[in-house]
């Protein structure tokens, strides 16, 4: 199945920036739409059931995308879903998306872990060096873990960028081991 989501993933960050849309504005509206079928049985079992036609199944689409002020290229998306029996599908389909775009955009998701709370300039200044060190536009997120005693661990992707005070002790107990 990753497969098929991948596909229709590409296609769906083809059709953002085809038209040159907003990717994050046009990806929230995807998300409420996500969100508003996974919260919503009828809405689910409506669009999955094969004995109600296709044309109906638009037609509750259209009502929730007038309602809710959806972009047509998210109206679209979500008909061609519905048309290929893939609607349960959205979600992850969204999330995949929201990886296609940063990939060709030239963004990386870090997740940066701190021991305290950072002032937004010690953010700006942790994520330009993330940055230089990635070669890609930063969206980071953040936690707190204060076992990690001082300084960041930065996951960007598979790789790990351990900068804290214990990353530093468990190398020098290491080096001194040896």
């Amino acid at each position: 199945m990753a497969s098929v989501i991948s596909v229709y993933a590409r296609a769906f960050a083809d059709a953002i920036l085809d038209e040159r849309l907003n990717p994050d504005s046009t990806l929230k509206e995807a998300q409420v739409l996500a969100e508003l079928v996974a919260q919503n049985r009828d809405l689910r079992e409506v669009w999955q059931t094969p004995s109600i036609p296709a044309d109906k199944k638009r037609a509750v689409l259209d009502a929730i995308v007038e309602r809710e002020g959806f972009s047509r290229t998210v109206r679209n998306f979500m008909a061609v879903l519905i048309d290929h029996g893939r609607s349960a599908f959205l979600q992850p389909m969204v999330e995949q998306t929201r990886v296609e775009l940063d990939q060709r955009l030239g963004f990386a998701e870090a997740e940066i872990t701190t021991a305290r709370e950072l002032s937004e300039p010690e953010r700006r200044a942790l994520e330009s060096q993330v940055q230089n060190l990635t070669g890609k536009k930063v969206r980071a997120h953040y936690s707190r873990d204060t076992a990690i005693l001082g300084g960041a661990v930065v996951r960007v992707g598979s790789t790990i960028y351990d900068g804290s005070v214990s990353g530093q002790l468990e190398r020098i107990r290491q080096a001194l081991s040896n």
